[in-house]
């Protein structure tokens, strides 16, 4: 909601720094984006007289003009606009000063126009941010000249002269406050915060004798729907252009003027809250209203030009035989006001907030009204808008207002109340606000405390329960002097134990060097072709969105590498060195019959380094890394094959990928990149990429590491040399000793490995150190011997044999 600091003013007392205004109403519950002061690149332009003009020597279309500026002497200004005659008064860009150009801010000097001095410019409306809209009496492409409806005091800064010195502030209104969508409404908080007179007169009109009802008939058929409707005529109507004032209103306020009847309509939307619509009577089929259900191959053609389809759920405002309007959304093509308009209907109503909402949604449009409609508007406030919309015609002699009125009223005129107990709200609070602030609060805020109950203002659609009382008494209190308390009869927050496992993960990665990222669920399904995923894979099912925000973000993503790639491959191009990156996030896997997906949380990390010349053993020890950080048991490392149950092995080198196995499992997969992704994503060094499956990496983990005391018994070494084929890798012959040692081994380290003249071809000599150590005693050379035996035997069944 733009609000325009003037037309406040027209309300309540505000006359206050702007950021105390903003400031105040921010902490008091109306929530302030930003203010803006209107013309504020604009400098150094006034009010000037055109003395005398001249033809330029040089120019058949350029003239030299002395302007009186207000100063000593006049200003010499070469122009070349057409439309400019001595006496006229015109907005003048003296020396630096500065003026809009298609919409970016120049500066103005003094210079020479072929030959000719220049100390100035005179301006158009387009050099000033405005255009013929806010003056429709001045020309679009000459220079404005000022009429009587702007100050033409020479030498007078433009702002004031023209009125074009508005603040507008923008709120960030709730869906619960409809009211505060008005300039009303914002004027009931600013008086409620700052303790001042709210000065709003009751509209009144004198109007024509004339029965409406012989003119106008109105059925309401869908009473659930439409709660209230009312109708007034206007005769003899007389269209043109608002008045400077309204226009200036408007303009603070975001809202385009028009002509005088639509921008009636627009200024009580906006000064009231309450949406209303103009109907040309010529084109109301037997001058009958009905509200009532579309029917069924229903459409019409809305004020847009836009032929819609109408379904039977959607409420329409209709004649003797069509559609003339979408209830509470827009208008029909022939139901705005033209310019030979005579007759005017008003239309004044409420319609159900969802329908509204719904309807809107279903036809792909959304209005001013529709926005308003769709938060819940009280039926009680058609009344007053009604009325200021007769005032207005008769105070801008817009046409002749018949004084009856139609009133079609179904709504409940039981007024809200909720329990009044100041012991509850100080306890909820955990405040010691005497009862009498409490009630004064809530009586500048529009309540009525009355036995024993806060009678709620007919405006205040959410005032429900205790707590919605509570937060009333709070904002106006001042939530900065609340004091800091915990929660009554609530346990100490905490976090939970999968809060913790994640949080360990990132602080490991940090750790390790990388940096954090986060993209978005939702990719382009081209991202599977550019990792070489299988047509038939079932990571290309995937969860359509129904309303993309363009086709790379039309599906959720089924695996998290893609994006980690694609954060790879945008700092290659930028051209960074080095690139080291995780990410936690989810992964969204359709289920048959399920309408939602599962949601597994993943790891996902990578790297590229074109300094260091990183390799697959350095995404290696990231992985290793944080699994002993964590915690994980049994882990194994085993060669990735195409029957692993990660459909992403193909955006890997075949040769350098690998699975992260723990208790047995798959729980992850990391490698170098496929030459041809890497292709893909347009990057021209090695990179490493992996994801883990954090769930099952937390179930294998134990959170609480237990540690042993230093051994008291000394531990035996023995070297090994093996030969064994060179295809049997090393985690295997590892894992064969570690199992054959037995509870005495304390290590296994590889400390060579050879192939060459002395070994056959094909085979490879592998040498480890294992040490072993009992704890209950020193081990004896039997033993150690005895350890090694079965090792030999171990090694011999799987291929290796000892090294002679």
């Amino acid at each position: 909601m733009d609000l325009s600091m003037k037309w406040l003013a027209d309300y309540v007392d505000c006359d206050m720094p702007i950021k105390d205004f903003v400031s105040a109403l921010t902490l008091s519950g109306s929530k302030v984006e930003c203010f803006e002061q209107e013309g504020k690149d604009i400098s150094n332009v006034v009010v000037g007289k055109v003395v005398s003009m001249e033809r330029h020597p040089d120019s058949d279309h350029m003239f030299i003009t002395q302007v009186d500026v207000g100063e000593d002497e006049p200003v010499q200004i070469v122009t070349g606009a057409q439309n400019v005659h001595e006496g006229d008064f015109v907005p003048v860009a003296k020396h630096k000063s500065s003026v809009l150009h298609e919409g970016k801010q120049v500066k103005i000097t003094k210079g020479k126009l072929r030959g000719v001095a220049s100390n100035g410019m005179l301006c158009s409306l387009g050099e000033l941010g405005l255009s013929v809209h806010d003056f429709p009496y001045a020309i679009e492409d000459g220079i404005f000249i000022l009429g009587d409806d702007c100050d033409k005091t020479v030498g007078k800064d433009i702002h004031e002269a023209i009125g074009y010195n508005d603040t507008t502030v923008e709120f960030e209104i709730t869906s619960n406050r409809p009211d505060c969508l008005s300039v009303i409404g914002l004027a009931r908080e600013t008086a409620a915060t700052f303790g001042t007179e709210l000065k709003v007169k009751k509209p009144e009109f004198k109007g024509i004798d004339g029965d409406i009802n012989d003119m106008l008939k109105v059925k309401i058929h869908n009473t659930d729907l439409c709660k209230r409707y009312m109708a007034g005529i206007v005769k003899n109507v007389k269209i043109g252009p608002s008045p400077r004032w309204m226009r200036e209103r408007l303009r603070g306020c975001g809202v385009r003027p028009i002509n005088n009847f639509v921008d009636i309509t627009n200024y009580v939307m906006l000064e009231y809250g309450r949406p209303m619509h103009a109907f040309d009577l010529r084109y109301v089929k037997d001058a009958s209203i009905n509200i009532r259900n579309a029917k069924a191959g229903e459409t019409i053609t809305t004020l847009d030009g836009e032929v819609r389809e109408l379904s039977e759920e959607m409420l329409v405002i209709a004649d003797a035989e069509k559609p003339v309007a979408v209830a509470g959304v827009m208008g029909g093509e022939y139901s705005g006001i033209m310019d030979d308009t005579t007759t005017v209907v008003f239309e004044s109503a409420c319609f159900d907030g969802a329908s509204v909402r719904t309807t809107a949604k279903k036809l792909g449009m959304r209005s001013d009204a529709s926005a308003r409609y769709e938060k819940g508007l009280d039926p009680h406030e058609c009344y007053e808008a009604l009325m200021r919309a007769f005032q207005l015609v008769e105070e801008l002699g817009a046409g002749e207002v018949v004084k009856t009125y139609i009133d079609e009223n179904y709504e409940d005129e039981t007024p809200k109340t909720v329990d009044f107990d100041p012991e509850w709200i100080n306890k909820f609070l955990g405040t010691e606000i005497p009862e009498s602030d409490m009630v004064e609060y809530l009586t500048r805020l529009g309540f009525e405390i009355k036995d024993g109950k806060v009678v709620s203002p007919w405006y205040r659609v959410d005032i429900a329960c205790k707590a919605d009382v509570a937060e009333e008494v709070a904002r106006l209190y001042g939530y900065n002097k609340i004091p800091n308390t915990i929660v009554r009869g609530v346990a100490q927050a905490k976090l939970t134990e999968v809060q913790k496992f994640d949080r360990h993960i990132q602080r490991s990665m940090l750790a390790m060097g990388l940096n954090e990222i986060s993209t978005f669920s939702f990719i382009s399904p081209k991202y599977f072709d550019k990792i070489n995923l299988p047509a038939d894979s079932k990571l290309r099912k995937t969860v359509v969105i129904t309303n993309p925000l363009g086709e790379d973000t039309s599906v959720m993503r089924t695996t998290i590498i893609p994006s980690v790639c694609e954060v790879l491959a945008r700092n290659y191009s930028y051209r960074n060195p080095e690139c080291y990156i995780f990410e936690r996030g989810n992964e969204y896997i359709p289920v048959e019959g399920e309408v939602l997906p599962n949601e597994p949380e993943r790891l996902g990390f990578g790297f590229y380094d074109t300094e260091t010349k990183a390799d697959f053993y350095d995404i290696k020890g990231f992985v290793e890394g944080l699994l002993s950080k964590l915690g994980a048991q049994k882990v194994e490392f085993e060669k990735a094959t195409a029957e692993c149950s990660f459909d992403e092995f193909y955006a890997f080198h075949p040769g350098r990928v690998a699975v992260v196995k723990v208790n047995g499992e798959e729980i992850g997969i990391f490698g170098e990149l496929h030459p041809r992704v890497l292709e893909n994503y347009g990057i021209d060094a090695r990179a490493y990429v992996g994801k883990i499956n954090v769930p099952e990496l937390m179930a294998s983990c134990v959170a609480q590491k237990t540690y042993k005391p230093l051994p008291k018994y000394p531990a035996t070494t023995r070297d090994l040399s093996i030969v064994c084929d060179d295809d049997i890798p090393a985690a295997l012959l590892e894992k064969t000793i570690s199992k054959a040692v037995g509870s005495i081994l304390e290590k296994v380290t590889l400390f060579d490995v050879y192939k060459g003249e002395q070994i056959e071809k094909g085979k490879k000599s592998v040498s480890y150190s294992i040490s072993m150590r009992s704890h209950d005693g020193t081990l004896t050379d039997e033993q150690a011997d005895k350890a090694m035996k079965k090792v030999l035997e171990a090694l011999k069944a799987i291929g290796a044999e000892l090294r002679m």
